[in-house]
């Protein structure tokens, strides 16, 4: 992935991004991520996590430590954890170490704990709720930067991560150029139909059946 790529990402917005995956027909939004401590737009390479039932064999280590450890400045790191919201997926001395790291966000399909430390430390977390009960004795972690699945989508390490006030998309690397073409050009439509409003043409003009038709799957030949 090129610092071209994140670039153009962070020029851009979930629904943007979403609303291309959706004209391409590509998975890549994921429902119920919000953020729970700082919202702002992040964009990175993902770090993947991926957690589950304690079983004998697994490696003895702290889950999420591998991935902070493998991290590069600017990296999101990514939890599978199956929606879980009984038991944390992550807590507040993994996000002292991944801020150190220079970590850009994290994202737990799940549960996390320690939220207060979280935004002291000036750390973006994405989650489906916040949860003061440990993993300790739950759950381990099975592997870290392998494939995971994240709400129902694919996730591998090094795919394109945005995450907003709106939510999160996942962009699979493979994919990434054609993704943001389609991106751009919503978003720059939409920017030009924001600036009609703004000075006085009718909504109903400005937002007609063309608006409502710019999603469909363009029918390749």
């Amino acid at each position: 992935m090129t610092p071209d790529l994140l670039e153009r990402l962070r020029r851009l917005d979930t629904c943007s991004v979403s609303d291309a995956l959706d004209k391409l027909g590509l998975p890549g939004a994921v429902v119920g991520l919000v953020p729970l401590t700082i919202r702002s737009r992040v964009a990175g390479r993902a770090v993947t996590v991926k957690l589950g039932a304690p079983l004998d064999g697994l490696p003895k280590r702290h889950l999420g430590a591998g991935a902070v450890m493998a991290s590069q400045a600017g990296d999101i790191i990514v939890v599978e954890h199956r929606g879980r919201i009984d038991v944390s997926g992550w807590g507040g001395l993994l996000s002292r170490g991944a801020v150190k790291k220079g970590v850009g966000a994290v994202i737990v399909d799940g549960a996390c704990r320690d939220l207060d430390e979280s935004l002291e430390f000036g750390l973006p977390i994405y989650a489906r709720a916040a949860v003061p009960v440990t993993a300790r004795g739950r759950v381990a972690e099975h592997s870290f930067n392998e494939p995971i699945t994240v709400g129902g989508v694919a996730v591998s390490p090094g795919d394109l991560v945005l995450a907003d006030g709106s939510g999160v998309v996942f962009v699979a690397a493979g994919a990434a150029e054609t993704v943001l073409v389609a991106a751009e050009a919503i978003y720059a439509r939409e920017q030009l139909m924001a600036a009609a409003i703004e000075r006085g043409d009718p909504i109903g003009e400005v937002m007609g059946a063309d608006y409502e038709d710019m999603l469909k799957q363009e029918t390749r030949a």
